[in-house]
């Protein structure tokens, strides 16, 4: 059977359907557990500063570890750390059923987030190594469809699988689509290559890069509620930043370093990455305060929220496979400026809604942003993994997917500190209207001026891998 599906024309196919399974299994996880929040806090008996500790321990191990697997797959083998990630996330899921008490959930969402790191760390990289470059544009794009499915799906099917069969089921959810990736892993993926020059692994980088991120984004993702100003956060900042300074200095002498920092004179990598970081910051201080416009002052309630906040994925799910397979055609500069265009557009529409608008005025903002970001992910994505040595594949994958998760942290964590010192409130009253939805408009314009920034950066790539 495995013969038949190698020597098929269409193994490559295969190879992306492989990949799809883990990278959604990683976005639902992403997505899902929020809505589960309210009823483990009601059964574990846990207050909501211990609660979030349910989301930020997962996010703090995925992107504090994503270029150290990144690397381990270019030195071990991507096949090996991919299927050992399938292991490990069905490992973490299944405890995570059976916690007891939130300190022991925490503690196996951390062994959840280590599997979903080995996964999202070498998904572009195994797709970039077995499509032409033609052809890669579109198969990225397609994954970019699969990221988008997976946050879509997350909440929708979180609360039904919470109604029929309890919070639990949510991650118990992963266990059979995580056996089934596995064995698609085992009879698809191809072989690794043997690195034949045996180098050895950066453990003081991977050490100082991986404390330094947990300590930076510890301090960054509790300013709001720790107080920016506060004595613990102002420390993990300071300490993280040091650490990583530490780790720029590290990698700069050690001969085979974990990130070879001379990926960053690649001009499409650089502007690639930069361009990508920053259209996350934008984007995620619109998804950060547009629910509670939404319910707070439009008074929708969380139905037709979810439908409105649902327009974005489906626009982009539609848009990045076209994208993808422009690019390959085109290149990617005029799809990623223009993407970035359209969103910083989004944002300005976004900025000019009222606190009496009507369910179809929401609508063009939601349609503008998803477009936009449709347009500008697919080519990005192929942009920057083309760039690169296909030896390289694997940390620059990781690297790839820790800009996106710093993105998204620095765009939350930007857009509500902004949104509370301009004298936002998340839940107003009435007299509090006027307030909201000020500093709403305020966060929406810097956010357009952070996205149309990001369209001149990414208008500066001067080359990349034509198709061939």
């Amino acid at each position: 059977m495995f013969d038949n599906i190698k020597n098929s024309p269409n193994y490559r196919w295969y190879v992306l359907a492989t990949v799809a399974v883990g990278t959604f299994m990683a976005t639902l996880d992403g997505s899902i557990v929020n809505v589960a929040l309210p009823t483990i806090s009601h059964q574990l008996n846990s207050n909501l500063s211990t609660l979030q500790w349910v989301v930020t321990a997962y996010l703090l191990t995925i992107t504090s570890l994503l270029p150290v697997f990144g690397r381990l797959a270019d030195l071990m083998g991507r096949k090996k750390v991919f299927g050992y990630g399938f292991l490990v996330f069905i490992l973490g899921s299944a405890l995570c059923g059976l916690a007891q008490n939130i300190w022991f959930l925490v503690a196996t969402r951390v062994v959840q987030a280590l599997g979903a790191a080995m996964l999202m760390s070498n998904s572009p990289a195994i797709i970039t190594a077995i499509f032409p470059p033609k052809e890669r544009g579109k198969a990225l794009g397609l994954t970019g469809t699969v990221v988008a499915l997976g946050s879509l799906t997350g909440p929708a099917l979180g609360g039904i699988l919470i109604k029929l069969a309890g919070w639990r089921s949510i991650f118990y959810i992963n266990v059979p689509i995580g056996l089934l990736g596995f064995a698609a892993v085992l009879l698809v993926l191809p072989k690794d290559v043997p690195n034949k020059e045996k180098e050895p692994f950066d453990y003081l980088g991977a050490l100082s890069f991986t404390l330094g991120m947990i300590f930076l984004l510890l301090g960054i993702t509790n300013g709001e509620d720790w107080g920016w100003s506060s004595l613990p956060v102002l420390m993990s900042i300071i300490i993280g930043i040091i650490l990583l300074i530490s780790f720029i200095l590290t990698e700069r002498k050690v001969t085979h370093p974990m990130i070879n920092l001379s990926l960053f004179r690649n001009r499409p990598f650089l502007i690639g990455n930069l361009a990508g970081g920053l259209s996350f910051i934008a984007m995620f201080a619109n998804n950060m305060i547009l629910p509670f416009y939404l319910q707070g002052v439009l008074n929708y309630d969380p139905a037709q929220a979810g439908m409105l906040l649902m327009i974005f994925p489906i626009t982009m799910a539609i848009t990045a496979p076209i994208s993808g397979n422009a690019s390959d055609k085109f290149g990617p500069v005029f799809l990623t400026t223009t993407g970035l265009t359209i969103t910083g557009v989004g944002l300005l529409y976004f900025s000019t809604l009222s606190a009496s608008a009507s369910f179809y005025h929401i609508i063009p903002g939601a349609i503008l942003t998803g477009l936009g970001a449709g347009m500008f992910q697919s080519p990005n994505n192929s942009s920057v993994m083309s760039s690169v040595p296909p030896q390289k594949l694997g940390v620059a994958g990781g690297i790839n997917s820790l800009v996106r998760n710093l993105g998204m942290v620095i765009g939350i964590a930007w857009s509500v500190s902004l949104f509370d010192a301009l004298g936002g409130v998340a839940s107003p009253n009435p007299s509090q209207i006027d307030a909201f939805m000020s500093a709403y408009h305020y966060v929406m314009l810097v956010a357009m001026a952070i996205a149309f920034t990001a369209a001149v950066i990414s208008f500066n790539r001067k080359s990349y891998a034509k198709a061939q």
